[in-house]
């Protein structure tokens, strides 16, 4: 519980963004991701919820990591969440109302997205407040670049439009259901298919590498 092993603030921010992006390869927190993603807004508007409430829970928890005790560590996790959680949702209300309108329940169940409780329990309860700050922040970048993603692609292909901006010619048919409940499953599963596909091809050419990758690297390595 109180051990400072692990991976180092540089790895763990670098492995938040992509290698172990909560959303593409972990697959946790979709029900946000699913929700909130017919607009580019929208979905960035939640990714910087979400980034502030992380970094927040896990710099804290880290902080008090040693009073911890194994049978309330969740409670303790929760209930500072939600304190962050009720920061965030009174600011957006008194400042951003329409898009808090928008979001409407989604932003208080911050509170129980499982990738928050997931980093305070691997991280935050187990290293410093650097390691915890670096893993929320690249966590939190992962899950704004998936969240941009599939909020650009159904904004798009659903509107026409980007951030309220026409992108697309007027001739251009729009796909009404990709701003739907179903569009969000579309294109999460074409672009999960995508980013397995280009991993799957990067495993294959570093296993059988092409005869030109080959020769181009023997005489290196002769000459080492």
């Amino acid at each position: 519980m109180n051990s400072e092993s692990g991976p180092t603030p540089t790895e763990r921010f670098i492995n938040g963004i992509l290698p172990e992006n909560p959303v593409f390869r972990q697959l946790l927190g979709l029900c946000p991701v699913l929700a909130v993603t017919a607009s580019l807004a929208s979905a960035l508007t939640m990714s910087a919820a979400v980034l502030f409430v992380l970094l927040c829970a896990n710099v804290c928890i880290s902080l008090i990591r040693h009073l911890l005790r194994p049978h309330v560590r969740i409670v303790v996790f929760t209930l500072i969440i939600a304190g962050f959680v009720t920061l965030v949702d009174l600011l957006m209300g008194a400042f951003f109302y329409p898009m808090s309108k928008l979001l409407g329940p989604y932003l208080p169940l911050i509170i129980v997205n499982c990738i928050i409780i997931c980093r305070c329990e691997v991280c935050a309860s187990r290293q410093t407040p650097l390691h915890a700050a670096a893993d929320a922040i690249g966590q939190g970048l992962g899950f704004t670049l998936a969240l941009g993603a599939l909020g650009a692609v159904r904004e798009v292909l659903g509107a026409g439009s980007l951030l309220g901006h026409r992108v697309l010619p007027a001739a251009w048919p729009e796909q009404v259901v990709m701003i739907l409940p179903p569009g969000a499953f579309f294109a999460f599963g074409l672009l999960l298919a995508a980013l397995n596909a280009l991993r799957s091809a990067r495993t294959a050419r570093r296993l059988n590498p092409s005869p030109t990758e080959s020769l181009a690297w023997k005489p290196s390595e002769a000459s080492c």
